[in-house]
């Protein structure tokens, strides 16, 4: 599997392989990581270069999950976010998607402590609109390999 950011030249074939892409076209600095299975993307994420920065947008075809993907596509958006001098990394998961909420906790992520946040609405995406009524929870992962494992070993000072 090679992760790597979406090249524009890739675009059209991303999108025929039935990952959407939803968040194109930015003009934030803000980009797409795409998994290749050989030269057929697999899976994405967006990354949101925001302060603190966001995955967003994490989708694997059907027939390549269960496989690690998500998880790498994640891992590959910290190592993104930490390169370009950030030290935290976010993403927002669907109170009603708790396996998901699972996913993101094995990998390390921890509630933000931000309250939950309620969308309901419209909300046009790059493939047209979507009916949102949903509550979110932020989750986030330090990118400081030091500060996390201090954060967590029993043995730190205090």
């Amino acid at each position: 599997m090679n992760i790597r950011p979406l090249a524009e030249e890739e675009r059209d074939q991303v999108i025929a392989s039935g990952l959407g892409l939803a968040r194109l076209p930015r003009d934030d600095g803000s980009f797409y990581l795409v998994a290749w299975d050989g030269d057929a993307p697999a899976g994405h994420a967006h990354l949101a270069l925001t302060d603190p920065p966001e995955v967003q947008d994490v989708e694997v075809l059907p027939e390549h999950r269960g496989r690690g993907i998500g998880t790498a596509l994640v891992e590959a958006a910290g190592r993104e976010a930490a390169a370009r001098g950030f030290d935290l990394l976010t993403i927002t998961v669907s109170t009603a998607k708790p396996q998901v909420q699972a996913l993101y906790e094995r990998a390390g992520f921890r509630d933000a402590g931000a309250p939950l946040k309620r969308v309901t609405g419209t909300v046009l995406i790059r493939t047209g609109p979507l009916e949102v009524d949903d509550t979110l929870r932020t989750l986030s992962i330090s990118l400081n390999p030091v500060r996390r494992t201090s954060d967590t070993d029993p043995r730190r000072d205090t």
